[in-house]
Protein backbone atom coordinates (compact mmCIF):
# COMPACT_ATOMS: atom_id res chain seq x y z
CA UNK A 1 0.00 0.00 0.00
CA UNK A 2 1.59 3.18 -1.28
CA UNK A 3 -0.93 5.67 0.67
CA UNK A 4 -4.02 5.56 2.82
CA UNK A 5 -7.17 7.96 3.31
CA UNK A 6 -7.36 10.06 6.27
CA UNK A 7 -10.42 12.51 7.52
CA UNK A 8 -10.18 14.93 9.60
CA UNK A 9 -13.17 13.69 11.66
CA UNK A 10 -11.05 10.71 12.30
CA UNK A 11 -8.10 12.53 13.17
CA UNK A 12 -10.02 15.05 16.17
CA UNK A 13 -12.16 11.92 17.39
CA UNK A 14 -9.96 11.46 20.30
CA UNK A 15 -8.53 14.89 20.57
CA UNK A 16 -12.35 16.24 21.27
CA UNK A 17 -12.71 13.38 23.66
CA UNK A 18 -10.06 14.29 25.80
CA UNK A 19 -10.44 18.15 25.10
CA UNK A 20 -7.25 18.52 23.90
CA UNK A 21 -6.13 21.88 22.53
CA UNK A 22 -3.17 20.96 20.79
CA UNK A 23 -2.17 17.63 18.60
CA UNK A 24 0.65 16.36 16.55
CA UNK A 25 0.58 14.51 13.71
CA UNK A 26 2.66 11.39 12.84
CA UNK A 27 2.73 8.94 10.37
CA UNK A 28 5.24 6.25 8.80
CA UNK A 29 6.77 5.83 5.50
CA UNK A 30 8.00 2.31 5.40
CA UNK A 31 9.74 2.72 2.69
CA UNK A 32 12.53 5.06 4.19
CA UNK A 33 11.71 7.85 2.30
CA UNK A 34 11.73 10.71 4.17
CA UNK A 35 10.18 13.37 1.38
CA UNK A 36 6.95 14.58 2.90
CA UNK A 37 4.48 13.27 -0.12
CA UNK A 38 2.10 15.79 -1.80
CA UNK A 39 -0.51 13.93 -0.46
CA UNK A 40 1.28 14.46 3.05
CA UNK A 41 1.11 18.42 2.59
CA UNK A 42 -2.27 18.73 1.55
CA UNK A 43 -3.86 16.28 4.04
CA UNK A 44 -1.91 18.36 6.87
CA UNK A 45 -3.18 21.49 5.44
CA UNK A 46 -6.17 20.31 5.56
CA UNK A 47 -5.89 18.95 9.39
CA UNK A 48 -5.14 22.26 10.36
CA UNK A 49 -7.74 24.09 8.38
CA UNK A 50 -9.89 21.98 10.08
CA UNK A 51 -8.17 22.37 13.83
CA UNK A 52 -8.33 26.04 13.29
CA UNK A 53 -12.06 25.75 12.39
CA UNK A 54 -12.63 23.48 15.70
CA UNK A 55 -10.04 25.22 18.30
CA UNK A 56 -7.85 22.47 18.07
CA UNK A 57 -4.00 23.83 17.04
CA UNK A 58 -2.26 21.16 14.77
CA UNK A 59 1.59 21.92 15.91
CA UNK A 60 3.44 19.24 13.84
CA UNK A 61 3.37 16.58 11.47
CA UNK A 62 6.27 14.28 12.22
CA UNK A 63 7.31 11.30 8.95
CA UNK A 64 9.23 8.80 10.24
CA UNK A 65 11.60 6.75 8.57
CA UNK A 66 13.92 3.73 8.64
CA UNK A 67 16.12 5.55 11.22
CA UNK A 68 15.13 8.99 10.81
CA UNK A 69 12.14 11.38 10.54
CA UNK A 70 11.32 14.70 9.22
CA UNK A 71 9.18 17.87 10.40
CA UNK A 72 6.91 19.38 9.01
CA UNK A 73 7.13 22.32 10.73
CA UNK A 74 10.72 22.43 10.89
CA UNK A 75 10.70 22.59 6.98
CA UNK A 76 8.32 25.61 7.39
CA UNK A 77 5.02 23.72 5.55
CA UNK A 78 2.88 24.60 8.69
Amino acid sequence: MASSIVEPQEIFRKAILESASRIILVHNHPTGDLEPSSEDIAITKKVKEAGELIGIDVLDHIIVGDSAYVSLKDRGII
